[in-house]
């Protein structure tokens, strides 16, 4: 596979080529057959059959394995079943690390799914304390998982020194790193030596709020054989007018990326002068206390926010009754400008004491912002936070 220098040249190029089409398309056709002819049995051509293989996914691999500089990606039919796949490489009785602030799905199939059904032994820490990281292995650690940033608090985990404290204390410890809110435009784990990393590509990669799908990639051949496995034997796994969506979606992801990093650096720097914000939670601010480490591992920032309004519920509910350019709504990444209360939504399946704990209440407001006009979505925000706080 060909690579380019450029990360739009590879998203646009990569996979693409029209010699591989019988009429030289420029865009890759919709291949929907669920079986291949072979011309003697069980030696098929290339695949054969769809959920093995299907022209259209092998060409949306190829593209986001070049921007994540991996040799293997394996697209699944959403964000979980990516998730469940990585999950799936563990056997009854294996101890996961995972941060204790990660998307409010991953933490309700660990704990509700893998660790009652699966026998699997879960600990949820703080990843940006490296004591409590090294605490928390045993001698049956398998696999440590983590965002970085985090979902909803944006919490900078620092990636080398997680993989160089599980090399340290097992070398087989496989080091996950989901992706989801940084993109391979901004941050690419692998580089940094992590052994997996999912995305969900509902979000950012696709880019236009149409698409329910999700990936795995990685380097090591012995995670690429499972996840194949884990694509064939298990079958969640994406349509191929999905796949063709989410190739269309990835050509402006470079453009996209850099519309929503500006736009959520100069709403974040509003936010935090604004006298009715407690705080506001977003990497790319000095104030951040990760601030160094974003600097280190990332080359900028997405367009998430999150943001604890003064006041509790009551504030909360009158501001998402105000806004009307952000939409309230779930899910993040798309070109649109989308508001939620992580508490009630996102991360309602988190227990509540863990979400009293991690500091998930019920005036933490998260942001994906999109990429409309940054003064628009400013005045939207000053009018729903005055809205919200009357009188100060």
């Amino acid at each position: 596979m060909s690579t380019f220098p450029g990360f739009g040249t590879n998203a646009i190029h990569v996979g693409q080529h029209p010699e591989q089409w019988d009429s030289n398309q420029v865009v890759p056709p919709i291949s929907l057959s669920t079986t291949y002819k072979q011309d003697v049995p069980g030696q098929p051509k290339v695949h054969n059959y769809a959920r093995c293989g299907n022209p259209t996914r092998d060409v949306l691999q190829s593209t986001l394995a070049a921007l994540e500089d991996a040799k293997y990606c394996f697209a699944f039919s959403s964000g979980l079943a990516s998730v469940a796949a990585v999950v799936n490489r563990l056997k009854t009785g294996d101890h996961i690390i995972c941060s204790d602030d990660v998307y409010g799905g991953t933490q309700r199939f660990i704990r509700q799914v893998s660790t009652p059904h699966h026998g699997l032994e879960a600990s949820f820490v703080d990843l940006t304390k490296q004591g409590d990281l090294e605490k928390a292995f045993q001698s049956n650690t398998k696999m440590v998982w983590f965002e970085s940033p985090s979902n909803p608090l944006l919490k900078v985990v620092d990636i080398q020194a997680v993989v160089a404290a599980a090399r340290k204390e097992n070398p087989d410890i496989i080091v996950v790193v989901d992706n989801t809110f940084m993109t391979p435009y901004f941050q690419r784990p692998l580089s940094l030596g992590v052994d997996v990393v999912v995305h969900s590509l509902t979000k950012y990669i696709n880019g236009h709020t149409d698409v329910l799908m999700g990936c795995v990639m990685t380097n090591r051949e012995d995670i690429k054989d499972h996840l194949y496995f884990q694509q064939m034997a298990v079958g969640t796994l994406p349509s191929p007018f999905d796949c063709y969506l989410v190739n269309r979606g990835v050509k402006t992801l470079h453009l996209r990326m850099r519309a929503h990093s500006e736009n959520a650096l100069a709403v974040a720097q509003w936010l935090e002068k604004n006298e009715r914000v407690e705080k506001v939670l977003h990497p790319a601010l000095l104030s951040h206390p990760q601030h160094e480490v974003h600097k280190k591992q990332a080359t900028g920032m997405s367009g998430m926010i999150s943001f604890y309004i003064k006041g509790g519920l009551q504030e909360s509910q009158r501001f998402f009754k105000a806004i009307k350019v952000f939409t309230l709504a779930e899910t993040l990444g798309g070109y649109e400008s989308l508001a939620e209360l992580p508490s009630v939504m996102t991360h309602a399946s988190v227990p509540p004491e863990e979400r009293a704990k991690l500091g998930i209440t019920d005036n933490l407001i998260r942001l994906s912002v999109g990429v409309e006009d940054k003064e628009d979505l400013i005045a939207d925000l000053d009018n729903a936070i005055k809205a919200a706080v009357p009188a100060i």
